[in-house]
């Protein structure tokens, strides 16, 4: 089966050899191509959850994958809605422990999540073209600290392909950004929805 394949011409190394480096994930200003901090799920596994597992499991699982936020899966693979950080150490969970009369620890990723229908999406293409500034410019209208990106696949069927995060822009930006009150999570802005 595999002898078709004929094998690569090889060099002998002499002289100075060098090792390639990736680049500086600092090295990203606003003017950058949005791609450059975009989460790209087409290369890296999303932090998935299911919507019936603890909140504390959640967060432990946040801890140990260092992610902020995770998307909540249906048992078909569908995407159920998202939780973040904040959602989660936030005032979300003591105002539904007072509402409901549970303990902390039978909160559910369910309890907390924003909901399928609550998410927007920038399309990938857009994307394509945007730059780092236009997608902090999105975050910033929108009060959110992160933006799901969407794609369709093959069968025209529509796909999260990436995940905009806040923290990650400021880190590869190497600065803060001023958030111009920024809403903290899904579950502030649902509050103040709620609240108005």
């Amino acid at each position: 089966m595999m002898n078709e394949y004929k094998s690569l011409p090889v060099q002998y190394l002499t002289g100075t050899v060098q090792i390639s480096k990736p680049a500086s994930p600092n090295s990203v200003t606003s003017d950058s191509p949005a791609s450059e901090v975009m989460t790209d799920l087409r290369k890296l596994h999303a932090a998935v959850i299911a919507p019936n597992i603890t909140m504390e499991v959640a967060n432990n699982y946040m801890m140990h994958r260092g992610v902020r936020t995770l998307l909540v899966m249906n048992d078909d693979n569908s995407l159920a809605g998202i939780i973040t950080a904040t959602d989660i150490l936030g005032e979300k969970p003591m105002r539904f422990i007072q509402e409901r009369g549970v303990k902390h620890s039978e909160i559910l990723v369910r309890d907390m999540m924003t909901l399928l229908e609550d998410l927007e999406a920038i399309p990938l293409e857009e994307v394509m073209h945007a730059r780092v500034g236009n997608i902090v410019a999105s975050l910033r209208e929108a009060d959110r600290l992160h933006a799901l990106v969407i794609d369709h696949d093959a069968s025209g069927l529509p796909k999260i392909c990436g995940i905009f995060s806040w923290t990650q822009i400021e880190k590869q930006l190497g600065t803060v950004i001023p958030h111009n009150n920024v809403a903290k999570s899904f579950a502030e802005i649902e509050s103040t929805l709620i609240a108005s």
